[in-house]
């Protein structure tokens, strides 16, 4: 049900849409950011109804100076976003146990505690106004603000990475972003990057398959993809794997052919799909799932459980519903919520720690630094950021910082600590801290357990028929564009993952390079670069020309 305001307004984000007249008398009288009510808002001063302006115009450059900075740069990665409030209901257990035998996380204590939470969706690689559509892992960020201040869960839909150590990171998004010259996304420079990097097979194997374009935000799965851990009170820990699992909406998911055609009608259609369900009431759901291990190196495995490239078996690890998301409420300004909102991988609660995931560990800092960029060294004062608890601390000043974080009672001449004259001072300890014992040198190494292909040839062998014909057809389709040097070396991964895995790409590569040569042949394309598994991307170029129509100048 949709909230409703005393005079029937639908209310969103605690506001009425529609104001009545306020106590002053003013209504919804326009005015500048100053206050003053603006009796004419079409005209700047001039002398004379021709011109020229004066320098006085003070509600005319208020207004067009906002203009001018009303954008902050984009996210350099999940830059295309839509995000929705809802709550999450904890279940209290973990199987048939009490969930305070892993966690002391107060969220997760009592069946039945709600805590409000905010979601932001994204594609990843691509820019902010670029379709939803595209071939690209989606982010599943959630806030959840807890009774000990904010927890950020930043994952993606997709329950596995690229690469397992952060120093990568740089160097797999400039490969996925458009080349530096041309301006155009290059699967020559993708696959350049992923014949260096045979630990990405396994995310290629998702990312080329139907599974790498989801029908909406709401019919997506959701992953922490990295290992985090959570501690009880007698200081105990445990490594914990964190998913969302799309209730009662499923899970759909579209093939390269399906997306062209939706793009060419709709390219916001999954924003638009999240905003319109919200509206109608149709909430969407999300079960969240944890899978545990002991805290230790398990040799018995093939691969390191704190590679970000691997799955964890379910039937070794099950997964255990702790609770459920429902979204139930649209922003009411997209920029303000969707856009200003800042998330990051450091942002724990007591009960919730890190684990040493080599991404984890890059991350952590990564994400909070580009918000400090991005927004400001006070983005966390913003409304959509802000703990919904108390707040204290001795942070001063810093660009358009509004607020101070004064606690009750505060001597507010102190702004350090320690100090014993009415200061601030350190909270006292819920629970046993987790102090995990380290004896190794300090290097620069690969994990010892790299098992690049055995998992990559397991999700190709579990996909259904159609999902492989796809995944080999948009593979051959990109790695036909390739150096024969990018293709071979690809070609071995797939091998090794699996026999019949190399043979099908190698025949779709052969098949989609005699394509190619013939389109050239008859000049039907002017090069041969295009979006991920687009199989006419090349054509679009030619197409413009073909089917275009003149016009006479005017």
């Amino acid at each position: 049900m949709k909230e409703k305001s005393e005079n029937g307004n639908k209310k969103a984000g605690g506001k009425s849409l529609k104001s009545g007249n306020g106590q002053d008398g003013k209504g919804n009288i326009l005015t500048t950011r100053q206050g003053h009510p603006v009796t004419d808002n079409q005209n700047i001063r001039t002398v004379g109804n021709r011109g020229p302006a004066t320098m006085e115009n003070y509600h005319f450059i208020e207004k067009i100076s906002h203009f001018d900075r009303e954008r902050v740069p984009e996210r350099v990665v999940h830059a295309r976003g839509a995000g929705a409030h809802g709550v999450f209901e904890a279940y209290g257990k973990v199987g048939d146990e009490p969930i305070s035998k892993y966690t002391r996380a107060k969220l997760f204590q009592e069946k039945g505690k709600q805590t409000p939470v905010f979601v932001r969706f994204s594609t990843v690689g691509h820019p902010s106004g670029s379709p939803e559509t595209l071939r690209d892992p989606r982010g599943f960020a959630v806030k959840f603000y807890t009774e000990d201040g904010n927890w950020d869960l930043v994952g993606n839909n997709l329950k596995i990475f690229f690469i397992r150590d952060a120093m990568k990171f740089p160097d797999l998004i400039h490969s996925q972003k458009p080349d530096p010259v041309t301006n155009i996304q290059s699967a020559e420079r993708i696959f350049d990057f992923f014949s260096g990097t045979p630990e990405a097979t396994h995310m290629v194997t998702f990312l080329y398959s139907p599974w790498g374009i989801p029908a909406s935000y709401r019919q997506m799965q959701g992953s922490g993809v990295n290992t985090y851990k959570w501690v009880n009170k007698d200081g105990e820990a445990v490594i914990v794997k964190y998913h969302w699992e799309p209730m009662k909406q499923g899970i759909r998911n579209l093939t390269q052919k399906e997306a062209q055609e939706i793009q060419g009608k709709n390219f916001n259609h999954a924003t638009q799909d999240l905003y319109e369900a919200i509206e109608r009431g149709d909430f969407p759901e999300w079960e969240l799932n944890v899978q545990i291990m002991s805290d230790d190196e398990h040799p018995e495995l093939d691969f390191d459980p704190l590679d970000d490239t691997k799955l964890w078996p379910k039937e070794q690890f099950p997964w255990y519903p702790v609770g459920k998301m429902t979204l139930n409420r649209n922003p009411v300004d997209y920029f303000n919520e969707v856009e200003l909102s800042a998330f990051g991988t450091g942002v724990l609660v007591d009960g919730l720690d890190f684990s040493d995931d080599k991404m984890l560990q890059g991350r952590t800092f990564s994400y909070s630094d580009t918000q400090r960029y991005r927004v400001g060294a006070n983005y966390l004062q913003l409304p959509i950021n802000a703990a919904k608890t108390h707040v204290a601390t001795n942070q001063r000043g810093g660009q358009m910082a509004f607020s101070t974080d004064f606690a009750e009672g505060q001597n507010i001449h102190v702004n350090y600590e320690p100090s014993i004259l009415g200061g601030l001072r350190e909270a006292t300890k819920t629970g046993k801290e987790y102090t995990p014992r380290y004896e190794a040198n300090l290097v620069r190494q690969k994990i010892d357990r790299p098992n690049p292909f055995g998992q990559a040839g397991e999700t190709y062998r579990n996909f259904e028929d159609w999902e492989r014909d796809e995944l080999i057809m948009n593979l051959g389709n990109d790695l036909a564009k390739c150096d024969k040097r990018i293709q071979d070396k690809m070609l071995e991964y797939f091998t090794q993952a699996d026999e019949d895995y190399g043979r099908r790409v190698r025949e779709s590569i052969e098949r989609a390079t005699k394509e190619l040569k013939m389109m050239m042949k008859h000049d039907k394309i002017a090069g041969t670069d295009g979006p991920s598994g687009n199989t006419t991307g090349e054509e679009a170029v030619e197409q413009a020309q073909s089917d275009s129509h003149s016009a006479k100048p005017y």
